[in-house]
């Protein structure tokens, strides 16, 4: 497992990458909220958690925390929508609306 400090803009976020068997875990995170590689399930977050009011993005197909932060979110949660936050936003742009 490796936790670093990522910085977007002058912004700092921490960055969390978990090496599996045959694939990573990543997640980018500020104090409001995430963006996630593809293991993060946003129709459980909309739906069986919604009254938690997560903020969170998911990317697929990435390899790599800079990946993750460049790439297009596939999907957001409801509440991230409420930030202004969309699919196909990069997740650089989703983070800093997270801040």
């Amino acid at each position: 497992m490796n936790l670093s400090p990522v910085e977007i803009e002058g912004h700092t976020f921490l960055a969390v990458s978990v090496q599996l068997p045959k694939t990573n875990l990543l997640v980018v995170t500020s104090d409001k909220g995430y963006i996630m590689c593809g293991a993060l399930d946003v129709g459980l977050l909309n739906e069986k958690l919604k009254d938690r009011k997560i903020i969170a993005g998911r990317a697929v197909g990435v390899k790599t925390i800079q990946q993750l932060i460049d790439a297009p979110l596939e999907s957001v949660t409801h509440e991230a929508e409420q930030l202004g936050i969309t699919s196909g936003m990069p997740g650089r742009e989703a983070l800093l609306k997270m801040i």
